[in-house]
């Protein structure tokens, strides 16, 4: 088929790794039927960016709270082997 002749001069242009990646993304995009439009993956890419600095942010607070808990707690065994 005529969309394999570019592939074909792939492995002169493009490392393995590179044509690896291509492949994925080309065969990715070429199974939902088309891709979907740049914006639409921007905005995609934009939420689950959002999502993950709220899951850190979650998770930093967490650690902090739970090492302040630590340290009290630290405190209090001094405290009672006095």
């Amino acid at each position: 088929s005529p969309t394999n002749a570019p592939e074909e001069d792939a492995p002169n242009r493009y490392s393995r790794t590179e044509r690896t990646t291509y492949n994925r993304y080309s065969r990715d995009a070429n199974s939902s039927g088309s891709s979907l439009p740049s914006n639409t993956l921007e905005k995609r890419i934009e939420e689950l960016e959002r999502a993950k600095r709220q899951e850190n942010a979650r998770l930093m607070k967490m650690a902090q709270d739970k090492e302040e808990l630590i340290g009290k707690l630290k405190e209090e065994i001094d405290l009672l082997n006095r």
